[in-house]
């Protein structure tokens, strides 16, 4: 029930009942239905439009995201170079290390295999930026596992360029008495007439015509195997095993400067020169095996001969003349 309302008349001095008029209370009902109206439809617009006010936090959140979708794009960029990268050294390890020390090359399928089996990255779905999540995690995981690949295969080409190496020092390049030393290069390899028998047989070896006591050096690196002279005709004689097939034999030597089984380097001395066993003359008689088998000595002086010197030589050793031993 409404209050009733009183007022002050001064002409009568006395207090008078306030009558309201019906238009004013239509007009103040009608003011407060458009004052409800309208507070209701700010209500309403506050309520449609709350998604887009960002508090604090929100605001925090979604600059932490930016942040986030950036470094994703640089990671990405990083993983283009390195794949760029990763690409061009397996291009030269495919194309030249592995054809020069000729191992097979690692087909490209293993090379970029991925991951079979079950879904690695379930737990990155179901969020807004899974997509992008998803494809960098796979690129990481696909680029390491390149990069494993790729490790291995330097380690398999290191070790065939020590196992290269090594091969180099041992197969026996030089010739095994200085230039300085010789007085001439008496017989070369193939047949010559035998200075005892005066008959035509094959010289497996090359000799070097020298005064007693020069110096003989290994030819390649290796292991004395025999350094006696219980074989016969050869007299003092040194065997180097160089390994990878290949032995060589230094024979009529005067004295030995090694004993058996002493590891020796190409260049060391090794003996003397000098005319023990079947020789006509101070000489070394120096032959080399592959694998069981003799062949020719002088395809493997390119350590320390010059190239007209090495002309030189083949010259005279392709001479059909007579033996020293």
């Amino acid at each position: 029930m409404s209050k009733v309302k009183y007022y002050y008349d001064s002409e009568t001095l006395s207090y008078r009942k306030i009558e309201q008029k019906k238009g004013r209370k239509l007009g103040i009902f009608v003011l407060s239905l458009v004052g409800v109206i309208l507070s209701g439809f700010v209500v309403f617009l506050i309520y449609i439009n709350l998604p887009y006010v960002e508090t604090p936090k929100e605001k925090a959140l979604k600059r932490e995201l930016a942040n986030m979708e950036l470094q994703y794009e640089l990671l990405n960029k990083k993983m283009n170079e390195a794949e760029a990268v990763l690409a061009e050294v397996a291009d030269r390890d495919n194309n030249l290390y592995r054809v020069y020390f000729e191992a097979n090359p690692i087909p490209e399928e293993q090379r970029r295999a991925g991951f079979g089996g079950v879904n690695r990255y379930r737990e990155l779905e179901g969020f807004d930026n899974s997509n992008l999540i998803i494809n960098t995690s796979k690129r990481l995981d696909v680029l390491t596992k390149q990069i494993v690949v790729q490790s291995k295969s330097l380690d398999e080409i290191a070790s065939l360029a020590e196992e290269k190496e090594q091969l180099l020092a041992a197969i026996p390049a030089i010739q095994p008495v200085k230039n300085e030393d010789l007085t001439r290069m008496a017989s070369g390899y193939g047949y010559r007439t035998d200075p005892f028998t005066k008959a035509r047989k094959f010289h497996y070896g090359m000799d070097f015509t020298s005064p007693r006591g020069t110096p003989v050096f290994a030819s390649g690196d290796g292991v004395v195997s025999r350094a006696d002279n219980t074989a016969s005709g050869y007299g003092n004689h040194i065997r180097i095993d160089h390994g990878y097939g290949y032995e060589s034999l230094y024979a009529h030597l005067y004295k030995y400067n090694v004993r058996r089984g002493q590891r020796v380097k190409r260049g060391d001395l090794i003996g003397f020169v000098g005319s023990t066993g079947r020789s006509e003359a101070p000489h070394l008689h120096y032959e080399v095996f592959k694998d069981g088998e003799r062949i020719n000595p002088i395809n493997f002086y390119y350590g320390n001969l010059t190239p007209e010197e090495f002309a030189e030589m083949q010259k005279k050793a392709q001479q059909e003349n007579q033996s020293l031993d």
